[in-house]
């Protein structure tokens, strides 16, 4: 599912993933009618903009993610904007965020955003304050600090750092 106010946007974006041979691709102008559409017929990805009227990417992927009546919460979600300063790509990211991606996109950048997404999944995450894939994208293997959660910690006594 693509999700631009852009019609041109949402047409160069279908024809990327229509050149990868994605041949079932919906289209949505906002975040309001691409939930509803998600009630009949749930997407395998969707991509979205940052900045839409009636209701916004961030806001579009904390519904998805959070309401209780979503139709996929965990589907992975890429999105693409022309804001890809530092604060945003956050805010992307905290909002559930499966990927970001910057305008004006590539096909060699989306193809690749598509296949981490698809390809290489981070587990899923469902907390109080979040919702969404890891935000973690490394596994810090030489980590040897406290443990930082419950599900963490073992028998064994952390190591100290000294």
């Amino acid at each position: 599912m693509v999700v631009d106010d852009n019609h041109h946007m949402r047409t160069i974006v279908n024809t990327i993933l229509r050149s990868l041979g994605c041949m079932d691709v919906r289209e949505c102008g906002d975040g309001a009618a691409a939930f509803e559409l998600l009630r009949s017929r749930p997407a395998d990805i969707i991509i979205l903009d940052y900045r839409m009227d009636t209701l916004d990417g961030l806001d579009f992927v904390r519904l998805l993610r959070r309401a209780g009546d979503s139709p996929c919460p965990m589907v992975p979600v890429i999105m693409m904007t022309g804001h890809s300063e530092r604060r945003h790509v956050l805010a992307a990211r905290d909002a559930g965020v499966t990927e970001f991606v910057a305008k004006p996109i590539s096909a060699k950048a989306l193809c690749a955003r598509i296949e981490s997404a698809l390809m290489a999944p981070r587990s899923f995450v469902k907390a109080t304050a979040y919702v969404g894939p890891n935000r973690r994208r490394r596994s810090e293997s030489t980590y040897e600090g406290p443990s930082r959660r419950e599900t963490d910690r073992d028998d064994d006594p952390p190591k100290s750092p000294f």
